[in-house]
């Protein structure tokens, strides 16, 4: 409880960085998260969907917009996943972590029986039936339904973006399982998303991004007017019964 007091103390945004944007509730760094983040302090969640380093990206490219992709322009973020050195460099500096893509690096991560996981509604599909985040506690798995047709319609910016709704279902479940996520961290931020889920409950939190183009994306969803807290569909818990990388997300 005392560090959860002095956590809320800290100055905002966090000195000792040039932000490329900042408000009340969002801040966004342009650079690698592996010099940025042991300059910031502790939050109480890292939730992030960090590259998985299989050239999601470049497939999606490859199609140039056929079959219902969207054509992204030509990238190469995806090509490497994070290191064990920079996974264990973020697990050290959050109270709670939720890392989507987990199974990608399950032997990174420590062992654990509390997986997330986001079903897409839709069987046999050419991509996943289901998504699957890793998280540091120690509890009963959990999913969220949340259609892939529903997440297409939300606005989709990135290759690999996750819908909104799921980022503030976990920031949710975060904060029924552990003290209130005040503060949160992702440092593969992408084009926002956590940090809107953030800005929308209410929380501080710092997104980090390699990819200015991302940046300015992530800039402008933030800038957009706060939703109200108490949203139909908040709580999907309730119906669901380039180098090796350093900074550019998949949410994303």
């Amino acid at each position: 409880m005392n560090r959860q007091k002095q956590t809320n103390q800290k100055p905002w945004p966090p000195v000792g960085v040039d932000w490329y944007y900042s408000d009340d509730y969002v801040c966004i760094a342009h650079g690698d998260c592996r010099e940025i983040v042991p300059t910031l302090g502790r939050f109480d969640l890292l939730l992030t969907d960090p590259p998985y380093g299989i050239g999601a990206d470049e497939a999606a490219s490859k199609n140039k917009g056929k079959w219902g992709w969207k054509y992204h322009g030509e990238t190469a973020w995806d090509r490497n996943a994070p290191t064990q050195e920079t996974f264990d460099m973020l697990l050290a500096v959050a109270d709670v972590s939720v890392i989507w893509g987990g199974n990608y690096f399950a032997h990174m991560l420590p062992p654990s029986m509390g997986w997330l996981a986001w079903d897409k509604g839709q069987k046999g599909f050419s991509c996943a039936d289901f998504e699957m985040a890793w998280t540091s506690l120690w509890v009963a798995a959990r999913r969220c339904m949340y259609p892939r047709a529903k997440a297409l319609g939300d606005g989709k910016v990135h290759p690999t973006q996750k819908p909104l709704d799921v980022m503030r279902w976990c920031v949710e479940w975060a904060d029924a399982r552990s003290q209130k996520a005040q503060t949160i961290l992702d440092p593969f931020a992408g084009s926002g998303t956590t940090g809107r889920a953030a800005k929308d409950l209410q929380r501080k939190c710092v997104l980090i991004e390699r990819e200015e183009r991302y940046c300015e994306i992530a800039a402008r969803r933030m800038r957009q007017e706060v939703l109200p807290l108490e949203m139909p569909n908040a709580s999907l818990e309730a119906r669901a019964g380039t180098t090796t990388n350093g900074g550019s997300g998949n949410d994303r």
